[in-house]
């Protein structure tokens, strides 16, 4: 259908519904030089008034005006469903929202200067009639947008979307306001159709900014798209096609729990003051330190959680940071450190005070069995090492190995290629101040296959962007240089986190259904569908891909946005990781929520934690449906083998090696300490006494990608002993003389 012979009607009434009569608006995309002639009709035969408007064309004006929105938002409009585009299929409708939508475009992009378009927005705000008080209210909220932002949505009785929208911005009221022209009265199908990066070439705002309000464009469509897919299920009788995820919700005045697995996240969020106080007393007693990783049990993280603000030597972060805090608790006189997480923590932690000088201080494991770590294996394994041989035949190679793996694996990995150490946060960065430093290396990452996946995605979609949005993220780097990189990046294909691989299809499609217009957060790790989800929410504000850090700094960030704004509002936050990350979130939330001064008109903020699981994850999979971790009895989690992890029908519960570490544990071992009897043997972390197959010391050899890494946090550089070793490689499958 032509755009001339498209009429607008706008509702007589103040509520959208059973309206008999309406008014013949203008045209809402009359070409330039001409206008349309209003007047009134019946709907009672609506058929008839329909062929009626379709033969109405245009009649042209003596006064030109090029604005395609002034006619369809008159501002004595009484209702906020201002209009509805007439249509007579679905395929005309989809010839409406694609001409509106190129209108729309072509009109912004004729205006040269971003203050002009800006103007033109500021313009289209006046256009949108404004929403009564009544509707703006918490379930219309707008998530994400930088400016509170309410959407009405309505099936009307002929099919159609009918949308109207407020905002306290104007900047933002103008995004709405071009939203609603382009949506409003279109098929589901239609407005179900249109994609986020449709609206790019608008060309309104900062697109490279997360936290532009140009995010507006892409918030907004998916609220309006997520209530289209409820509007169109509720009239067609259909239940919701999945149960909500279980969540915590924190406020200012406590803790709600919805969902067996949420309920049991929650259960020690508020820890026995007796068994906090029974921990600080013997840490205090025998000088003890503590390192913990952030995926604990809940129960063991809310005791140590609480105990840090008694004894100051408690420290619960990622793999990385653990032997940083271990090394500092040694200098400040702590005898002993206890390590809760899984054994290359604990080996990392030895090898670190060692290289330090602290041997004399004590590391110790919570278990007299193996924690192992599935990322750990897979780079021990003899696949691994022929991946490092075919490396070591190709120099200049460089080896980027993950945190997450042995000291030994680091060792042996090192003599055959030069080997760097890298965690999630700053991969990206070592690959590429790598490439800047030797053009021509050639790149072997592993063990983690999704991670080596998402980096390669990450530095294709660079490949994609100018030159100067690359040189945001590394001054030394153009398009030109990603795409040379490209071909000389090689990643392990067979090593894979069994907490983060099960967040694939079924995770993701329940997340788009449900959770489309959440705050998305994302591990590395993740598959690479669970990956690109959350990086299209990270370019419009909405997301986080990166490190447990990563993800703790980003919910934090959101909070005190919101706290700044001072307006009533709920983040919800989809937790793309191991569960065990709950009880720092919730920690640091609660500390910014409580950390306001109260009066009686301080806005209430909600904070909803959304755990990626079955609601049903505590449920019996196996012949035992708890287990006993000390005295402890704690409920079986389903997952990869016999009640280990995970669920496969809704994402990683929690990691069964991490969940080794229990209350009861440290408690005994910090009891047998100083271990006189030799009680603890089992316990203690190992020290390496082996050598490589060039003679070296394990520990050292081990240890030398780790100080390459922190060289180049400190520097940005890689170290010129690293770049030497990889220049100077004999290429014959062995490396050169590490000395």
């Amino acid at each position: 259908m032509d755009s001339s012979s498209t009429m607008a009607l706008r509702s007589s009434s103040s509520s959208f519904s059973s309206a008999s009569s309406f008014s013949v608006s203008h045209c809402p995309n009359p070409k330039p030089g001409y206008v349309s002639v209003p007047f009134n009709f019946n709907l009672r035969n609506p058929q008839s008034s329909f062929m009626f408007c379709k033969s109405l064309k245009c009649i042209q004006s003596s006064t030109p005006d090029s604005n395609p929105m002034k006619p369809i938002h008159p501002k004595n409009a009484s209702s906020p469903f201002a209009c509805s585009a007439v249509t007579f299929s679905p395929s005309q409708t989809a010839d409406l929202v694609s001409s509106k939508l190129h209108r729309l475009i072509s009109e912004f992009q004729s205006l040269s200067e971003p203050v002009d378009r800006v103007k033109r927005l500021l313009h289209y705000a006046t256009l949108l009639p404004p929403l009564d008080e009544s509707a703006r209210k918490d379930s219309n909220r707008v998530m994400g947008c930088t400016a509170q932002v309410w959407l009405q949505a309505q099936l009307d009785q002929y099919g159609k979307m009918k949308f109207a929208a407020e905002s306290d911005s104007e900047i933002t009221k103008g995004f709405c306001s071009c939203l609603v022209w382009v949506l409003d009265g279109a098929a589901p199908e239609e407005v179900l159709k249109v994609k986020t990066e449709d609206l790019a070439d608008l060309n309104v705002g900062v697109p490279a900014r997360e936290r532009s309000r140009v995010n507006t464009w892409h918030n907004v469509l998916v609220t309006m798209q997520k209530r289209t897919k409820a509007l169109v299920a509720e009239r067609e009788g259909k239940k919701p096609p999945f149960e909500p995820f279980p969540s915590l919700v924190v406020t200012a005045d406590g803790i709600e729990a919805k969902g067996s697995y949420a309920e049991a996240q929650a259960k020690y969020l508020l820890p026995d003051e007796f068994k906090v106080k029974e921990l600080v007393d013997v840490l205090k007693a025998k000088n003890i330190g503590v390192v913990a990783h952030f995926y604990m049990d809940p129960e063991v993280q809310g005791v140590l959680t609480a105990a840090q603000k008694q004894w100051p030597h408690i420290y619960i972060s990622d793999s990385l940071v653990m032997a940083d805090a271990a090394l500092k608790m040694a200098k400040t006189g702590c005898q002993f450190i206890t390590v809760l997480g899984v054994d290359f923590m604990s080996e990392n932690v030895r090898a670190i005070l060692d290289q330090a000088g602290f041997g004399d201080v004590g590391v110790f494991r919570m278990s007299n069995e193996r924690i192992s770590c599935s990322l750990a294996d897979a780079a021990a394994s003899p696949s691994y090492m022929n991946y490092l041989e075919a490396a070591s035949m190709s120099p200049p190679s460089l080896h980027v190995i993950y945190i997450n793996t042995s000291l030994d694996t680091k060792a042996y990995a090192h003599e055959l290629v030069p080997t760097i150490t890298c965690t999630s946060s700053n991969v990206v960065q070592t690959i590429l101040q790598a490439f800047a430093q030797v053009p021509d290396l050639n790149i072997w990452y592993g063990p983690d296959s999704y991670m080596g996946a998402n980096i390669k995605e990450l530095f294709q979609q660079m490949s994609k962007m100018t030159d100067e949005e690359i040189t945001e993220i590394h001054p030394g780097h153009s398009r030109e240089t990603i795409r040379s990189l490209l071909p000389h990046l090689h990643y392990y294909q067979d090593g894979t986190c069994i907490v983060h691989h099960l967040f694939g299809h079924e995770v993701v499609e329940k997340i788009n259904e449900m959770y489309c217009d959440a705050f998305l957060t994302a591990h590395l790790e993740v598959p690479g569908e669970m990956f690109s989800l959350a990086m299209e929410a990270k370019r419009r504000g909405m997301g986080i891909v990166g490190s447990t850090q990563n993800i703790l700094d980003f919910i934090n960030q959101r909070v005190q946005e919101a706290l700044d704004r001072n307006v009533d509002d709920h983040l919800q936050f989809v937790l793309g990781t191991e569960s065990g990350m709950v009880t720092a979130i919730v920690a640091a939330v609660r500390d910014l929520l409580g950390s306001r001064i109260a009066p009686s008109g301080l806005a209430k903020i909600k904070v909803e934690i959304v755990f990626p699981v079955s609601s049903d994850s505590m449920t019996r999979t196996s012949s035992q449906s708890s287990v006993k971790l000390g005295d402890v009895i704690l409920p079986v989690i389903p997952g990869v083998a016999g009640g280990e992890g995970c669920s496969i029908h809704g994402g990683c519960a929690s990691c069964p090696y991490m969940k080794m570490n229990s209350l009861s544990s440290l408690l005994e071992v910090c009891y047998q300490l100083p271990d006189e009897k030799n009680v603890l043997i089992a316990y203690e972390a190992q020290r390496f006494k082996l050598q490589t197959p060039n003679g070296k010391s394990v520990a050292d050899v081990g240890c030398e990608p780790i100080l390459h890494m922190r060289h180049f946090q400190a520097t940005k550089q890689l170290p010129e002993k690293l770049v030497y070793q990889i220049r100077h490689a004999n290429g014959n499958g062995s490396s050169m003389s590490l000395s």
